[in-house]
């Protein structure tokens, strides 16, 4: 079952419709929206400041999501993909963004609506990225505006993600906050 914990008087508020695998952690001031889902081995850690999550947004297995003391919240919009073993630390991302396996988002960063971040890359402290643009290296940088089937690829990776939740809780292969 998933490990859902207060931290001082702050307690996570998470929708009735997310899911949330099984060794799942979320700590503290978190919020959840709608149709989001939590997969295996994430860590959301809302201590020292608030996270907040949109609707339709998945955050794949063993990703890692904190905040920054005071100065900065994580700020999820709605329709985010965010791929295995990434990152966000004290970051503000836009809605219909993919974030690519392995990429760490530093304290900071503000990534605008519909942005493909590539696997691996790292966004350093304070950077800004406008919205449609393909984002990859190390550190991080703006390579091309997106063409539409990346968009297109943005808006499916988040849609079939809610479609993967509704199963898993359909089979009871993963509690539900209900």
């Amino acid at each position: 079952m998933a490990l859902i914990l207060p931290y001082g008087e702050k307690r996570p508020h998470i929708h009735t419709s997310v899911f949330l695998a099984e060794n799942v952690v979320v700590i503290g001031d978190v919020e959840i929206g709608e149709d989001s889902s939590l997969w295996f081995g994430t860590v959301v850690r809302g201590d020292v400041n608030f996270i907040r999550m949109g609707k339709g947004t998945n955050i794949q297995d063993c990703s890692v999501i904190h905040v920054t003391h005071r100065t900065h919240p994580t700020l999820i919009g709605d329709y985010v993909t965010v791929g295995h073993r990434v990152i966000l630390h004290g970051c503000k991302i836009g809605n219909y963004v993919l974030v690519g396996m392995g990429a760490v988002v530093m304290d900071g960063v503000e990534i605008e609506d519909f942005v493909l971040v590539g696997a691996g890359a790292l966004l350093t402290p304070g950077k800004r990225f406008p919205s449609g643009v393909l984002v990859a290296g190390f550190p991080a940088k703006v390579v091309r505006e997106l063409k539409e089937e990346e968009i297109e690829l943005i808006k499916n990776s988040a849609q079939n993600y809610i479609a993967y939740k509704n199963l898993y809780l359909s089979q009871g292969k993963g509690p539900s906050i209900g």
